[in-house]
């Protein structure tokens, strides 16, 4: 099993799961969100409304329809705020650990991630990715494991952090 870092689009991934950065309401929104709806078709959207929402730091999963991915796993990041860092942190870190566990109990064996809560949610990129990165180590013996990285800033971080995770 393993555990990599690359630059790229996560709705191509050819993974058995896909991890969203959904909104509470999961019925697609921008980003990450908006380009997985778009690209996994209308059924997405009607089987996330039998759902009935998503807490902060929750993980549901629903099938992938259009993607390549057989799953789509989605999970709701904090918003970020420098008064409510440690409560932040704690729930991006459910984030993965329960996206992680929702994959485990639904036999997926290699699972790609986006940087959770980094984009129009607020969170500094370099914490994000060492969250991403500290629970992520702690799977990648039983599945493997992506984190997709689409923004120049967030890949920089990470090659200069994380060397022998990143793949060109």
């Amino acid at each position: 099993m393993s555990l990599k870092i690359y630059r790229g689009d996560l709705t191509k991934s050819e993974t058995d799961a896909i991890v969203n950065a959904a909104n509470s309401s999961l019925l697609g929104g921008g980003g990450v969100d908006g380009a997985i709806h778009r690209a996994a078709g209308p059924e997405l959207v009607q089987e996330c409304r039998e759902l009935h929402g998503c807490k902060t730091g929750q993980a549901k999963i629903t099938k992938g329809y259009k993607l390549k991915a057989k799953h789509v796993i989605h999970t709701v990041g904090p918003v970020y705020s420098e008064d409510r860092a440690e409560l932040c942190r704690e729930q991006l870190t459910s984030c993965y650990k329960n996206s992680l566990e929702l994959s485990k109990q639904n036999n997926c064996k290699s699972v790609a991630f986006p940087l959770i809560s980094a984009g129009i949610y607020g969170y500094p990129k370099y914490e994000a990715i060492d969250v991403a990165i500290e629970v992520l180590k702690q799977y990648e013996s039983e599945m493997d494991l992506s984190l997709v990285l689409f923004d120049v800033e967030a890949c920089d971080i990470a090659q200069n952090n994380y060397p022998e995770l990143w793949q060109n």
